[in-house]
């Protein structure tokens, strides 16, 4: 009985997290990075530097204290790794990211200096969403299952999320 009762108040827990994080709106337009606590947004600036933000549930910014990042993009072959400073309220990336279609990237959050690595890889694809208005790498579309029929992108082009 114990263990149902455990159960059952994960999976509403886990639930509550998972609304939370997907009604959590950026204070850029950026990409939701769901899968840490405090959830966090990734945003290409229009210097092509990565900015990270901290963000509660209402997607208030968290000023960072102790966490870690680092993204490793590019050619497999010669991959770019950026580092981050912080700079108020954000980490800033040590240099600029490539930018184009479908440019690969594997996120690296520490939240703390001793834990381990939470890495994320999604594409960076800088073209406008036709339906949020926002660029692809964050989308925020609702597709079902993926893909919605009737949600076309600029060029044509549809994404996966």
């Amino acid at each position: 009985m114990k263990t149902k009762i455990t159960t059952i108040i994960t999976l509403i827990a886990s639930l509550t997290f998972a609304s939370a994080a997907e009604k959590t709106k950026t204070p850029n337009g950026g990409r939701v990075i769901d899968n840490v606590s405090p959830v966090a947004e990734f945003f290409v600036t229009k210097d092509r530097l990565v900015e990270i933000r901290f963000l509660d549930a209402t997607g208030k910014v968290i000023t960072p204290v102790v966490q870690g990042v680092t993204v490793i993009t590019g050619d497999r072959m010669n991959p770019t790794k950026l580092t981050f400073v912080q700079d108020g309220d954000k980490l800033v990336s040590d240099k600029v990211i490539q930018v184009g279609k479908d440019v690969p990237v594997i996120l690296q959050i520490k939240m703390t200096p001793d834990a381990k690595s939470i890495n994320t890889k999604f594409n960076i694809n800088m073209a406008i969403c036709s339906g949020c208005k926002l660029n692809e790498y964050a989308c925020a579309c609702n597709h079902e299952g993926g893909k919605n029929p009737s949600h076309v992108h600029t060029g044509g082009e549809a994404h996966v999320h």
